[in-house]
Parts: C-alpha cells; sequence; structure tokens
C-alpha cells in the first residue's frame, strides 16, 4: 500500500505516521505539510506545501496512491465559525476532491473526533462541522471511506501535541492515563488509532463511521 498522510506535525498524524512506516504492509509514505516534520526513512517523501487550497503546483506527486489518512486539522477554541468551518470543513473537502481526481480508487480515513453531530444541527459548532465535513466526504465516490471518532488519545512513541493547551492537560491528566485504558469506550492511544486506519484502509471495516470502541477493536486485532 501506497499512502498519503496531512497532518503529520501532529500529535496523530505523526503517530499514524510511526506506524505506516513500521508497517510491511506500506511500501511508500508521501507527507505534506506546510513545514517540515525533519524525519528521515526509505519509504518517506515529503512535500512542504504552504496552500492547501491550490494543490495544483504539486498534483503531479499526489497520483498513484492507495490510501489518504488525513489527520490536519485545528481546535475551535477561540475560532469563530465560519474560520473553524473554512480550515475543518473547505480545505478538507478541497483536499479530498483533488485527491479522488487524481486517485479513483483511493480509500479515505478521515480523523473526527468523539462528540461529532452527523445531524448537523445540534449546539455544539465544532461538532455540527465536522459533522457536515463527516457527511460530504462519505458522499463522495471514493473507493471506501473511513470516519474515525476517538475520545481521549493517549501519545505514545514519544509523540507529542503541538497544541499547548493540550500539552498541559496531558500534564494533567497523565497519573489517569493506566485507569483510562481500562475504558476503550471513551480513550484510545496514538498507537491504536494508526493500527487502525491502517487495517482499515487495508481490509475494509463493516462500519463508515468508527467510536472509540471501534477503533480500539480493529486497532489491537
Amino acid at each position: 500500500m501506497k499512502a498519503i498522510i496531512t497532518g503529520s506535525t501532529g500529535m496523530v498524524g505523526k503517530g499514524v505516521l510511526l506506524e505506516c512506516l513500521a508497517s510491511p504492509q506500506v511500501e511508500a509514505v508521501l507527507v505534506i505539510n506546510r513545514q517540515s516534520i525533519g524525519l528521515t526513512h526509505p519509504k518517506l517523501t515529503e512535500i512542504v506545501h504552504q496552500d492547501f487550497f491550490n494543490l495544483s503546483p504539486i498534483a503531479a506527486q499526489l497520483a498513484g496512491y492507495d490510501a489518504c489518512f488525513f489527520c490536519l486539522g485545528v481546535s475551535s477554541a477561540g475560532m469563530s465559525e465560519e474560520a473553524y468551518r473554512k480550515i475543518t470543513y473547505d480545505l478538507t473537502l478541497q483536499v479530498a476532491k483533488t485527491l479522488l481526481d487524481l486517485n479513483a480508487d483511493m480509500t479515505f480515513c478521515y480523523v473526527s473526533g468523539a462528540g461529532t453531530d452527523s445531524t448537523e444541527q445540534g449546539r455544539t459548532m465544532w461538532a455540527r462541522v465536522k459533522g457536515k465535513t463527516e457527511n460530504d466526504l462519505l458522499a463522495l465516490p471514493f473507493r471506501q471511506a473511513y470516519m474515525f471518532r476517538p475520545g481521549f488519545i493517549e501519545a505514545r512513541k514519544g509523540v507529542s501535541s503541538r497544541t499547548p493547551l493540550y500539552n498541559r492537560l496531558y500534564q494533567v491528566i497523565r497519573p489517569l492515563v493506566p485507569l483510562l485504558r481500562k475504558f476503550p469506550k471513551y480513550a484510545t492511544s496514538t498507537i491504536i488509532l494508526g493500527q487502525a486506519m491502517l487495517h482499515v484502509a487495508q481490509h475494509g471495516y463493516a462500519k463508515q463511521v468508527l467510536e472509540s470502541l471501534d477503533i480500539n477493536e480493529v486497532g489491537k486485532a
């Protein structure tokens, strides 16, 4: 399998990348970032590109891939709905449509979040926007598309979040992590999430929307 990863400078994307590089089933990985991840590996190719709304300058390098693990995202804290939607919805759909045009047989895996609102009608802004994003991704004619909704994610293999608030939160929660591991309905890890995304991209899954419990069951299989 040849895979494209977005958001690999972040905690989730970096975790997925490390699992891809370690997997014998993955022959090549392309990461697209706004700044270099600073990692070298025989399987890894990196493109540093600033404008994700316009991938035409790098389009020729995006063809011939089997899967995309879309891990790019931002926190909604302090953002207006318009600004959050532009990154979470508009950018994601723009990238997805571009990749679909270049890779008709691609599987698209999108990292969403626990509590996402599939009705798009709820009171929580980020959940509505994520729900709209999921729904419209599932409507695209990818070979397969899967939405991943993790809850608490334990950072493993030295991975850390780029968001200072999240890092402070992890420091507070760290003593409780062994306890959280006992509740797969609410918590997972970067390793398990990466393994689950790899498994689903290669073998499929009965559900197109995977909650935390599904992620843990698949990722540990």
